[in-house]
Formats: C-alpha cells, structure tokens, sequence
C-alpha cells in the first residue's frame, strides 16, 4: 500500500459535520490526533500514519473544517469559522473517536498547530502532549509580527491576499497553476503537490480553508501559558515563520518545553526530512504517555 493509499473514513461528530480522516493503528491505542495546515491536507501525515500505527498508535488525521466535503459551512459566513469552532471540531472528533474523556496527543502544523495550541490552553488536562511543526505560540507571532525590524510582518505578508475574494478563483486558474507553484517553491516534491490539490483544488475547498485566515485576522489569540508537555519543531529556512517568532515561544510554555531546530528545513518539514519527523514525534509521545 502506497502512503497515501490508507482508507478514508467518515467521522461525524455532535455537531453533524462529517469529517473525512484517514484512522490507523490499533483500536484501543493511545489517540494520536493530527491537524494539518493550509494549503495542505490529512496527506501532510501520509509517512507519519505508518509510523505512528506501527508503534501502537490510534492515529487520526482528518481534513478539517472547510477542507472535508462534509465539514463544509458556508464560508460567506465567517463565524462558522471562528477559532472556538476550530478548538471544538478537535474535541468533538476526539470524542466520536472514543476519547470524550480520555487524554490524548495532539501534532498540528501550520494552521493545525494554531488550534493546537488553542486546544492545549483552553483543557490541558485532556491532553498527554503537544507537538507543534512551524506555528509558534500566538503571543510569540504577534510579538514577533509587531517587532520594529518588520521580519514577521513580510513573512506573513500573504495574509492580506487570501482576505481578497479574488485571490481563491485566481489560485484556482489554469489547473491551481499559482497554488501548485507556491508549494513547490517551498519544496514539496511534485507527487505531494497533486495530493494537496486533490482536496483543496475546487472553489468549495479553497474558499473554506481561506474562511480560516478572514475569519481570524492576524492570527491573534488570547492564550495563556501552555503546561502540556510540549515538543516544537521549527526548520530554520522556513519562510513563514521568523527566528524571533519560533526561539520567542519558549516563554509561553510553563509545562516540559522542547525545542527543535531542522537544520535546512522550510515550512513543510513533513514532506522534506518525513523520517526525522517520526523519529522525533515517536520519542515525544513515549516520553509522555496518555
């Protein structure tokens, strides 16, 4: 079986969305879930899925809010998209998984690691750990973002586009033309690329993962001090996420706090060093058992 060949499987929470998620490992493991980022999709896990099932891992890797068919609000109406609403979606698909009141791990990338540590903040007794891949804590971006020298701010610069209503049809143009090459600028292999594209390449999918960035503006959070053991890992020639922003976030987390610096690595970490990411996430969830 290819690593993306898993099954798709149908997750319908107390809400009455429909999450599609990729589930592996055995039934009564620890849960392990994992929320991807924009512009991506549950394949961001696709070498991690394996892995983590191989060790005894429950792993559940959903398209999110506006990215499953199913789990698809109007995004004309932006506070279906609401950050509580993200939180939530992880909780709920935690409980139809079987774990309304059982802790487990939470790995979020990007976009992901944003309502992951929303999650981590608002029940830390719920979870066993977080791992968060580029997306530092809020109060760390926002400082980082709003600092004199303005690195932040550039790097964060494509923010103000996607608010832009014109910007999702046009990412869309000749076959997702500018989506596929922002990708593969940033070095997802082309094989990745077409995977992406296979959820977010129709206007229902992109305009409801844009919903995240205008119903969020800034990416602003009131979040307090994170005291879930916590593993973050930040590649060093990320082009969204400054130096500042990633070393800053240290300072709000008070539980074990762990820091790793991809030497080489950009934003999509997963699709450019898969082993190294295993290899750190599977010595972060024994260390921290649910």
């Amino acid at each position: 079986m290819a690593t993306h060949d898993f099954p798709i499987h149908a997750i319908t929470t107390r809400t009455g969305l429909t999450f599609q998620a990729w589930i592996e490992g055995p039934a009564d493991g620890p849960l392990v879930l994992m929320l991807h980022g924009y512009p991506q999709s549950r394949h961001t896990w696709r070498a991690q899925l394996p892995a983590l099932a191989a060790a005894g891992y429950r792993v559940v890797a959903p398209d999110q809010r506006g990215y499953s068919p199913g789990a698809r609000p109007d995004p004309a109406n932006l506070d279906h998209y609401a950050y509580a609403h993200l939180i939530s979606d992880a909780f709920d698909i935690a409980a139809a998984c079987g774990h309304a009141d059982r802790r487990f791990h939470v790995v979020g990338h990007d976009w992901g690691g944003q309502v992951a540590w929303g999650v981590a903040d608002r029940h830390p007794e719920r979870l066993a750990s977080l791992t968060i891949l580029s997306r530092p804590h809020p109060s760390a971006f926002v400082r980082a973002f709003q600092a004199a020298d303005g690195d932040q701010k550039h790097r964060s610069r494509h923010h103000r586009a996607f608010l832009d209503p014109k910007t999702g049809p046009m990412m869309l143009e000749d076959g997702a033309r500018r989506l596929r090459a922002r990708l593969a600028e940033a070095g997802v292999p082309p094989e990745a690329v077409d995977l992406y594209v296979s959820v977010l390449g129709t206007p229902e999918a992109l305009e409801g993962a844009l919903a995240w960035y205008r119903a969020n503006q800034g990416l602003k959070a009131s979040l307090g001090a994170i005291r879930v053991p916590t593993l973050y890992l930040w590649g060093d020639a990320d082009h969204s996420v400054s130096r500042a922003a990633a070393e800053g976030t240290a300072e709000f987390v008070a539980g074990p706090y762990r820091f790793v610096t991809l030497p080489g690595a950009g934003h999509f970490s997963t699709d450019e060093m898969p082993e190294r990411i295993n290899a750190l996430l599977l010595e972060h969830l024994a260390a921290h058992p649910a």
